[in-house]
């Protein structure tokens, strides 16, 4: 376990060090993400659903992410209440969504294989709809323009997310027992072994290390309520769901999982200042760090 760790490492520290030598830059990174939503993460979640037959009980996984993330939000808006609006917009986007794809993959992979994949690939079905949904609710609304969105816009942004939709289509034909062409899956097969690799230098890439001393107390208090209220819910669920095993450790490690990087994204949209900006990206840097740690030790000394 420990060489696949130091793998996973090396080829993080790969893709820091690309971008300090100036072999790839950030912007570079855009052209990756889209490789891997749009073609990788689609691809490797056509192969897991084809090769394994999801049980009814994986549905709650999506139902329980959903849960978690309203429950979150109406928390961090007690907990966020007395914090300036664009503040309280960027905290309650961070709160409410989790870096599945890109983050959690490469790293369940090597601990569990294909079949972790499969239980995180339906904790990333609920975590879609919580980051296309009301994280981008919550930004729209604590933004300076405030809310001008419609429902039928939220409904059109989950159907433009490729991934979802692929893992919708997936788990149909899973369910009815249909089984795409053994060429297409071939193809599939063949697309999915980038995903890791790529995903690894695409984190490797945004790393940043230049820690803004201002954003310190603000980046505590929002790392105290993420990871307090995951271990504490999760473990709630861990100690009292009668599933197997790997349902309990995708719903506890799930829920300490990094803050979703798509929340900088929508921050852009909204128009947010350069600072709050700045302070998610410092955010979300600090909890790949925590949680890597989180998963690593969960790994070699608990499960």
């Amino acid at each position: 376990m420990n060489q696949e760790f130091l793998s996973i490492v090396l080829i993080i520290a790969l893709g820091y060090f690309l971008k300090r030598l100036n072999v790839l830059q950030e912007r570079d990174g855009e052209v990756i993400a889209k490789i891997i939503f749009k073609i990788t993460l689609p691809a490797l979640v056509l192969v897991t659903f084809d090769s394994v037959r999801i049980e009814t009980s994986l549905m709650y996984i999506p139902i329980i992410v959903i849960s978690y993330g309203l429950v979150t939000t109406l928390f961090g808006f007690l907990i966020f209440r007395k914090e300036e609006r664009e503040l309280k917009g960027s905290f309650l986007m961070l709160t409410s969504g989790f870096n599945v794809g890109l983050f959690a993959f490469p790293l369940v992979y090597a601990v569990w294989g294909m079949d972790g994949i499969t239980y995180f690939s339906m904790f990333d079905v609920g975590a879609s709809f919580i980051t296309f949904g009301i994280a981008y609710i919550l930004g729209s609304y604590f933004s300076q323009e405030g809310l001008s969105l419609k429902p039928l816009g939220i409904l059109k942004k989950l159907g433009k997310s490729i991934p979802l939709m692929t893992y919708f289509i997936a788990s149909m034909l899973n369910f009815n027992d249909i089984q795409l062409p053994e060429m297409v899956i071939s193809v599939a097969g063949t697309i999915s072994e980038a995903n890791i690799p790529l995903s690894l230098l695409l984190l490797g890439l945004y790393l940043n290390f230049n820690f803004e001393k201002q954003f310190l107390l603000p980046t505590m208090k929002f790392l105290t309520f993420k990871y307090s209220f995951g271990l504490i819910f999760g473990s709630i669920l861990y100690f009292t769901l009668p599933y197997e095993d790997m349902f309990l450790y995708t719903v506890l490690i799930g829920l300490l999982l990094p803050a979703a990087t798509s929340a900088i994204t929508f921050a852009v949209e909204f128009k947010y200042s350069t600072n709050s900006i700045r302070l998610m990206a410092n955010i979300t840097n600090t909890t790949i760090f925590i949680s890597i740690i989180i998963l690593y030790v969960f790994a070699n000394f608990i499960r």
